[in-house]
C-alpha cells in the first residue's frame, strides 16, 4: 500500500545538511520515497504496527532512517490529514 502527502517540508538542520552534501540529499530522497512506500526503515516492530493502523485511520504516520556514513537518524513524520510531510532529526521534535 502506498500513500501520499500534499507537501513535504524540512527543518532548517536538515536543509543545510541536504544543502552541502549531496551524499546525504540522496539518502533523504531515498528515505522519504521509502516511506511514502510503507517502508519504515528503523523504526521500531511497534511503531511499524502503529503505522499499518494509521494508514486506515488516517493518523500520523512516523518512520525513521539511519544514514549509516554518519549514524545520524532522520524521522519522517506525515500528519493525519496528509497535508504535509516533514524531514527532520529527532531531537528535533
Amino acid at each position: 500500500m502506498k500513500f501520499s502527502s500534499e507537501q513535504v517540508a524540512c527543518t532548517c538542520s536538515i536543509h543545510d545538511k541536504i544543502s552541502s552534501d549531496a551524499e546525504f540529499s540522496e539518502f533523504v530522497q531515498q528515505s522519504l520515497s521509502r516511506h511514502f512506500s510503507c517502508d519504515w526503515g528503523d523504526t521500531p516492530p511497534e511503531d511499524c504496527l502503529a503505522n499499518a493502523m494509521a494508514l486506515a485511520t488516517d493518523d500520523r504516520i512516523l518512520s525513521a532512517y539511519i544514514h549509516k556514513k554518519s549514524d545520524r537518524k532522520i524521522w519522517i513524520l506525515t500528519e493525519c490529514d496528509r497535508s504535509i510531510t516533514t524531514v527532520l532529526y529527532p531531537e528535533e521534535y
